[in-house]
């Protein structure tokens, strides 16, 4: 096999780059203007709202489709001038859709990835072999060697998909949402597979991602598609603001919190309702089920940056909050009191409390003088 000549000087150069790319189906685009570069070793995610063109974009990068402008580089070439066998041998691509496979078993489909090495008669050797066992044994799929693709669980299947993939030995691997179908553990299993794939064989990695908490946790760049453009792209820090994620996904303000990843239900309408004694992380199952119901609440006092403060700032009506690192205070109390004598019920998530929320005792006593209903810890809990 003639070895490919991707240039003299391989360092710091891009696996992938793409400049001023317009991508769509036809004469007419989709998104404009995308430009993106990945180094070997690095993890990029496509996020955005459906039909936003991230499928379209990575079927434009693998050759599958027309560019309608610009151009795609591999490792320093043009796209069209790589044959397709040598793209084959560099590039792998795993879309989403169910391949229509009659009598295929899921080894049998994973072997596909082996046939730009196997010549025209398509006849495994050994490393193509131990390629294959490698594939499926780090996608947790090798005891379904011997089933049938056709008759295996979506999960099952977009596991053995990315086997495929992965036995090709890309340099540079396109994957479209390829964390669908896949319980929580399956999903880390996935992505810790892609991150070891970068760092350790040093593969460029491009992925379209609908878990936004996973692409935060997992990418090295982010690359925010809305609107036939690209909104904005960066570092995990510079894209998951608060901001910039309602901007991308037209979410309420402040649904978004970078500290968790998550997007959490409105903040209830209202004047609150019930007073949450909270702290630590202690009141999130509480904060949560009284969202959910619809129910205003209060809650405090909590200190600013302290995982319940976090996640108050999003949900309650009212959290009287204490700086960071500073015992709470009895004028934060007082503050506090006036709020909770407000409510027609107190829930109190806090076992014991300790040196730094001391005074937030005071605030149990003060609803049990004024006869409020007072719920403890286990009723908060989901």
């Amino acid at each position: 096999m003639t070895p490919v000549n991707w240039g003299q000087s391989p360092i710091n150069r891009n696996a992938l780059e793409v400049r001023e790319l317009d991508v769509g189906h036809g004469t007419r685009a989709l998104v404009r203007d995308v430009c993106l570069a990945v180094r070997p070793g690095q993890v990029v995610a496509l996020i955005g709202p459906n039909g936003s063109g991230k499928t379209t974009i990575l079927r434009t990068v693998a050759g599958q489709l027309r560019a309608l402008g610009g151009v795609v580089e591999l490792f320093g070439r043009p796209l069209a001038d790589v044959p397709a066998a040598e793209r084959a041998r560099t590039l792998s691509v795993m879309l989403t859709g169910r391949p229509q496979t009659e009598l295929l078993t899921c080894r049998d489909v994973v072997e596909a990835g082996r046939y730009p090495f196997t010549g025209r008669l398509g006849v495994l050797g050994e490393k193509d072999d131990a390629a294959v066992a490698a594939a499926m044994e780090a996608t947790g799929v090798a005891e379904l060697a011997d089933r049938d693709f056709a008759h295996v669980s979506d999960g099952q299947r977009q596991r053995v998909l990315l086997a495929r993939a992965l036995c090709q030995e890309p340099r540079v691997l396109l994957l479209d949402e390829p964390t669908s179908y896949l319980d929580v553990r399956s999903q880390l299993d996935v992505l810790q597979l892609l991150r070891r794939e970068a760092r350790e064989r040093d593969v460029a990695v491009v992925a379209s991602l609908h878990e936004i908490d996973l692409a935060q946790k997992a990418a090295d760049h982010v690359i925010c598609i809305r609107d036939g453009r690209v909104a904005f792209q960066g570092s995990p820090d510079e894209v998951f603001t608060a901001e910039r994620v309602a901007e991308l996904y037209d979410l309420a303000p402040g649904a978004y919190d970078p500290a968790f990843g998550s997007v959490e239900l409105a903040r209830p309408a209202g004047e609150p309702e019930v007073f949450v004694i909270a702290g630590g992380g202690t009141g999130a199952a509480c904060f949560r089920r009284l969202a959910r119901a619809g129910t205003p609440f209060a809650t405090g006092v909590l200190h600013e940056h302290d995982a319940d403060g976090l996640l108050a700032a999003q949900l309650a009506s009212r959290v009287i909050f204490e700086k960071d690192f500073e015992p709470v205070s009895a004028e934060s109390v007082a503050r506090a009191r006036e709020v909770l004598l407000s409510c027609r019920e107190v829930m109190c998530c806090v076992g014991a409390f300790g040196t730094g929320n001391a005074r937030n005792a005071e605030l149990l006593a003060a609803a049990r003088a004024a006869d409020l209903p007072v719920r403890r810890e286990g009723s908060c809990r989901n």
